[in-house]
This record gives C-alpha cells, structure tokens and sequence, in this order.
C-alpha cells in the first residue's frame, strides 16, 4: 500500500470533512495549520540553541506592541495619522508654489499668442484648456503624491504592511473574505488597478472576485489629493492642519469599513460560501534602504502615476474647454448637461457641474477636481487658483457651496466608480463583462445612497 505524504493526507482529510460539514472545515483547517506549528516550534525548542548574551529580540518586543490585540489598531491608527498629517502640512506650500510658477507660464503663453496674432480659439483650447488642466494637475496631485509614497514605501520596506495584514484577517473573515484582502487593500490606497492585479495572491476564486470588487473603496492617489483640498477647505480658517488630517484619516477609515461591509454582503449574497483559511508568516524587520525608498516612490510610483494623469489631464482639458465654449442655442453644451444633471445632483447634496466633472473625470480620478474649476471658471470670472482662499472664493463665494457640499463630494469621491483604467483592469482580471459591469455599479449605487442620506438628514435636522 502506497503511503501517501502528510500534506496529501491532510488535504484529503479536510475535502473529507468540507464535504461532510463545510460550516466546520474553516475550524479543522485552522486547528490543523496550528497544531503543525506548535509541533514546529517545539522541535525547533529541542533542536536550536541560542546563546545567552545574544542581546534583545528587537523583532519579538515590536510584534509585542504592533500586532497585540490591544496596542496593535491603536499604533496602525496613529501611523495612519502621521503620514496623512504629513502628506497635509507638506504639501499645503508646494502646491501654492509650483502652482504660482505654472499660471505665471499660463500668462506669458498667453502673451506669446497675442503677439503671433493665433486665433482667441487657439488660446482658448491649448492655454486655458490643455495647459490650465494639465498644471492643475501637476500643482495639485505632485506635491501629495511626493510625500505620500515615500512614507508608505517606507513601511513596506521595513516590514510593517504584512503585520496589517495580520491585524485585518479576523475583520475579513468575519466578512466572510480572505485575510490576504488585507494586503490587496492596502495597494489600492496607492493605485485600485494595482490593487486588483495584486488580488492573483488569492487561491479561492469567490474570493478573489470579492477582492476586486471591493478595491474601489480605498482612495487611490489619485483621489487624496481631491480629499485633502476638500478637507482644507472644511477647516479653512482654523490656521490648524490637525482638522484636515482628522477629516482624511475617518474617510480613510470609513473607506476600510464599507470594503468590510460589502465584502460581508457579497459572501452572503452573490458570492456565498466559507472563507478559506489564511496563514501568514510575519516576515523580520528591516533596515529601510534609502536609495530603494526613492526610486520605488518617485520614479516607480509618483512620476510613472503623475505621467499618466498628465497625459489623460491634456485631452479632457482640452474636451471641458470645447464643452464649455460651444453653444447650443444661448447656453454650452457643458451648461446643458449640468443643467440635466442638477436636479440629482442637488438630491444627493451636490450640482450638475460636479456630478458633470465627475462622468468626465473617469478617465482618471486625477482631474475631477480640474475638470470642475475649469467648469467654473468658464462661467465666471477667470482668476488664478493657486491658493486654498482661491478654491473658497471660486467654490463657496460664487457657486455657493455649503460644508454639507463638501462633505457629500468628499463621500461621493471616496464611494463613486473606479476609473476607466481600474475599469479595464477588472475585465482582464475577472474575464467576464458582468463582474465588471457590478464592479461599476455597486460603488455608485452606494455613493448615491450614501450621499443621499446624508443630504436629506442634515437639511432635516437644519
């Protein structure tokens, strides 16, 4: 009689007990991975010695605090705090910077066309369309981006983002999910379309579906740098960037939870079944590589991410500006789609420009917001924005938005579709039309009742 390996006779043994009772196989399999690693290290006690000034475990006494069932959500949370906080504080002043020097060129292109006599329309559609878009673009997403990167690439260089995971994988399998999700999540806060790709780590095919479609919900950085001007803009005034940090953190955290919430209606709705077990090993801290942190975050991630916006920004700069200058009968045609998207967009707390800068902007979640200063402005006066007092005049003086605006856009922006490229990712990834086709819906049937409830119960309780 053949003898079989142990690992072939303990799967055997848990497709036995799944096809008994498949309610109890997540408890065996996990009762199997422990008890193999508790007779591990219990020949590891008998066979290893270690010397006795061999110094502290340095690996053991942060494993102590980071990832105990007390200290460890409070210290994530924190670290969550000081990288927002510091994304916030330093970017507030190069932003207003490169976004001075950008406009200043605006003005001499401007200049340069009169004096070559080109036509008002070819100022109109390569300056104040293509150039405007596009430095928006640069002003607004680079300065972030360049802070926000290096900071999470230092904690994955040092070994911190797997401890997350470790953290995380009993919320997600509550939801009914893999605890991998974790790691899946945490790339989407850098890109969704690499989230996505990174869900291939995941070996059950329900669960990799739920990931994908779930990764929406943790803002990319293409929409922090729309978050944190929004959240500077609730607190404008306080001269405090503790406010905005604050508000960006609950978003972040509010976009953790409704990945939950929706992993767990999912695996009880289109996806049924039982979550398969995760066993993760903590990997040893390491000494961050300087040269490394650089080139991954500024070559690898902000320059490749900011070369792509840049290249979505110039086409729909120059499509909003066509929009917004070609009439049909006595208004645009961008101000007749606003208008057609008002009365909704007013339901769910915002306008028809906002909800117009936003079917626009799916190309990239990049350019919402310079899709909408450029709708504004070409309805209003022309100023420069290169400062946040710019963004209050533009928005609350002369468009009359409220706190309850920038509230619903902030959720709307962290809850709404993924953008075209997430869009396209989904598809070759899940090779079907219909998971891509709910990958789409679910976010913005979500965001419109989000933003809806919190509409109506703040104008009920005003």
């Amino acid at each position: 009689m053949n003898q079989l390996p142990l690992s072939k006779k303990l799967e055997q043994i848990l497709q036995e007990v799944n096809s008994l009772n498949p309610k109890r196989s997540l408890n065996i399999s996990d009762t199997v991975v422990s008890q193999i690693y508790c007779q591990a290290e219990i020949i590891c006690q008998r066979v290893v010695s270690q010397a006795k000034n061999s110094g502290v475990d340095w690996d053991q006494k942060l494993d102590d605090v980071l990832t105990s069932r007390t200290w460890g959500f409070p210290s994530m949370l924190l670290l969550l705090c000081l990288i927002f906080w510091l994304t916030v504080t330093g970017a507030n002043y190069p932003s207003e910077v490169i976004a001075s020097m950008l406009f200043w060129g605006q003005t001499k292109l401007t200049i340069l066309c009169n004096y070559l006599g080109a036509p008002s329309w070819v100022n109109g559609l390569f300056v104040e369309g293509v150039y405007r878009c596009m430095a928006w673009v640069i002003a607004v997403i680079l300065p972030p981006m360049a802070i926000f990167f290096p900071c999470f690439t230092f904690l994955e260089d040092t070994g911190y983002l797997p401890r997350i995971a470790f953290n995380l994988d009993r919320f997600f399998k509550m939801a009914g999910a893999h605890g991998k999700q974790a790691l899946t999540m945490s790339m989407g806060f850098g890109c969704n379309a690499a989230g996505i790709i990174a869900c291939r780590i995941i070996e059950s095919p329900r669960e990799r579906l739920i990931a994908i479609l779930t990764n929406n919900f943790v803002p990319c950085n293409g929409r922090f740098p729309t978050l944190i001007a929004l959240a500077s803009l609730l607190v404008l005034g306080t001269h405090t960037s503790f406010g905005a940090t604050s508000i960006v953190v609950g978003v972040v955290l509010l976009g953790i939870f409704m990945t939950l919430l929706v992993s767990w209606g999912l695996s009880r709705t289109l996806l049924k079944g039982v979550p398969s077990t995760f066993t993760l090993e903590l990997p040893p801290y390491r000494k961050p590589q300087l040269g490394r942190i650089i080139i991954r975050s500024i070559f690898d991630r902000t320059l490749f991410v900011l070369g792509r916006a840049v290249a979505v920004a110039a086409p729909a700069g120059a499509i909003t500006w066509l929009l917004a200058n070609i009439n049909v009968g006595e208004s645009s045609i961008l101000t007749h789609g606003a208008n057609f998207l008002n009365p909704f967009g007013q339901l769910i707390g915002l306008d028809g420009y906002i909800l117009a800068a936003f079917v626009l902007g799916i190309t990239a979640n990049e350019i919402v917001l310079p899709i909408l200063i450029m709708s504004y402005m070409a309805t209003g006066s022309m100023i420069e924005l290169n400062s946040l007092s710019a963004l209050h005049q533009l928005f609350v003086v002369e468009h009359g938005w409220t706190w309850l605006t920038v509230i619903c856009m902030m959720l709307f922006s962290l809850l709404h579709y993924p953008c075209s490229t997430t869009i396209w990712t989904i598809w070759r990834e899940s090779g079907s039309i219909k998971w891509t086709v709910l990958a789409t819906i679910i976010p913005l049937s979500i965001a419109c009742t989000v933003c809806f409830s919190v509409a109506q119960l703040a104008r009920l309780l005003s």
